[in-house]
């Protein structure tokens, strides 16, 4: 490939004259290409209103273009059709690309998959929220880095772009991201190329949103906050602070212009997200009913059991026709999905526990259709999902089912296949915590802080900050946010 002739078709796919960052950021792309290197990666870094976004895209028509192999990924369902609809073209999740099921008999455990590819280059978006420490090794190793960097680079002349934004969230555990650090990916044996996109274009700047998210940004990379951030309101109409008795009506007239799925409220607790879901569906789209159709809804456990559970009729799967029937099932539901419920029906109890049989479809799957059994108690609890104490009644209440049969593994066996104990673990999806939304975009974003000092003034929170902004496209509404924190 030569390489004018690449920083060429770059250029035209921007659209525009190119910033003296994304100049770098290509010409620095163009090398990595050319690398001699046979493990050679690159990380992408910028920041909201940098011109990341529009850059990447412009790659990924480019080498398109010039008939190069490509594979989009992202970390979410969620990030991942977020990264199709501004690339143009199919990206998938890290885990549904890298990972497959071990054995029909173990419908718990995903092993590395091999990689077939040759010559082709994977691109991994939203990169900040890819983990460099073990949680979760029901996958692989265990750690998703680990594992992203093997599957890649057993690939014959494959090579890895990271792209991501430092300011935001770091994964739960892990105080800077990883992935995009050059020294982790060195510590692996990689050639690492490095480009960050700092400069601000000036329609970011005309942005209440982005200019504050800017100022924020700084405030995280010169370590200088010594008191709340104050964000400045007067002079955009993208920004805007709703008080508490205006709240219903705002968020009545956001989902009428927008539409529920392009709508979110982002908070700092499991405890806030659950009182606002309630309180939403109760004042705001007049719900009595516990679950009916039409209400948002986020997995908020790992399920594994799909294929096992659909073998014994337990749970179907099928494209909705919105999809035309070609939609893939999923290999499994991640903690963070999200659905919308179609039909509820056969409420009943068992085990001590309430269970429902609901069809939902997955918009961040082609609107994939499947009906399961779901567990009704986490909807509306305060915890993330089942307490540890509540998983062990559920599972000692299901174990003696079969207690009929003498060996303790085929009673493991009927275990993981049985209905009840893999119920699907649902929460309402209205309101939910930072680090759910990540990934994620929606039209209008409300943003609850709750109740803030300046000795609560934490790293941690200016990341929350920056990343609950940057879920916006069009309208952030800053609820009940307090004198002290707005520019005068």
């Amino acid at each position: 490939m030569i390489q004018d002739e690449l920083k060429h078709h770059i250029g035209e796919a921007l659209g525009h004259a190119a910033t003296s960052g994304q100049q770098r950021a290509i010409d620095v792309f163009c090398c990595f290409l050319q690398s001699r290197s046979p493990q050679a990666a690159m990380i992408l870094r910028g920041s909201a209103g940098t011109g990341k976004t529009t850059l990447a895209a412009a790659i990924v028509r480019s080498m398109q273009a010039l008939r190069q192999k490509l594979v989009l990924l992202a970390p979410t369902g969620r990030a991942a059709k977020v990264f199709s609809l501004y690339a143009g073209s199919a990206a998938f999740t890290i885990h549904r690309r890298i990972y497959r099921q071990q054995t029909a008999g173990d419908l718990s455990g995903f092993r590395l998959n091999d990689n077939l590819h040759h010559d082709t280059l994977f691109i991994v978006d939203e990169a900040s929220m890819i983990a460099g420490i073990t949680q979760n090794d029901t996958f692989g190793s265990g750690t998703l880095l680990d594992d992203l960097v093997h599957y890649v680079y057993q690939g014959q002349n494959c090579r890895l772009l990271l792209i991501g934004d430092t300011a935001q969230l770091p994964p739960v555990g892990e105080e800077e991201a990883p992935a995009l650090q050059g020294q982790v990916l060195q510590g692996y044996g990689l050639t690492v190329f490095e480009s960050d996109l700092t400069e601000v274009l000036r329609q970011s700047r005309q942005s209440g949103i982005l200019s504050n998210a800017t100022a924020i940004r700084q405030l995280i990379s010169h370590d200088e906050a010594t008191q709340l951030p104050r964000l400045r309101l007067k002079g955009f109409a993208d920004i805007t602070v709703v008080p508490g008795d205006e709240l219903i009506e705002q968020m009545a007239s956001s989902y009428s212009r927008v539409g529920i799925d392009e709508t979110i409220v982002v908070t700092r607790s499991n405890k806030r997200a659950n009182i606002y879901n309630q309180g939403v569906r109760r004042t705001v789209l007049d719900r009595e009913e516990e679950l009916c159709r039409g209400d948002q809804l986020m997995i908020v456990k790992n399920n594994y059991s799909l294929k096992g559970l659909a073998s014994g009729g337990s749970l179907s799967r099928q494209p909705s026709q919105e999809s035309g029937g070609r939609s893939e099932a999923p290999a499994f539901l991640a903690n963070g999905d999200r659905c919308v419920v179609q039909r509820v029906r056969n409420v009943r109890q068992l085990y001590g526990f309430r269970f429902a049989d609901v069809t939902v479809t997955m918009p961040d799957y082609d609107d994939f259709e499947l009906t399961a059994t779901a567990l009704l108690d986490t909807l509306n609890t305060e915890a993330p999902a089942l307490t540890r104490e509540q998983q062990e009644l559920l599972y000692n209440k299901v174990m003696e089912d079969y207690a009929d049969i003498p060996l303790k593994s085929e009673r493991i066996k009927q275990l993981k296949g049985d209905a009840y104990y893999n119920a699907l673990q649902i929460k309402f999806g209205y309101a939910v915590t930072c680090h759910k939304a990540q990934g994620g975009q929606w039209a209008h974003v409300y943003i609850d802080q709750g109740y803030m000092t300046d000795d609560m003034l934490t790293p941690d929170y200016l990341h929350w900050l920056y990343t609950a902004l940057t879920r916006a496209t069009e309208r952030v509404f800053l609820v009940n946010w307090p004198r002290t924190q707005q520019e005068d």
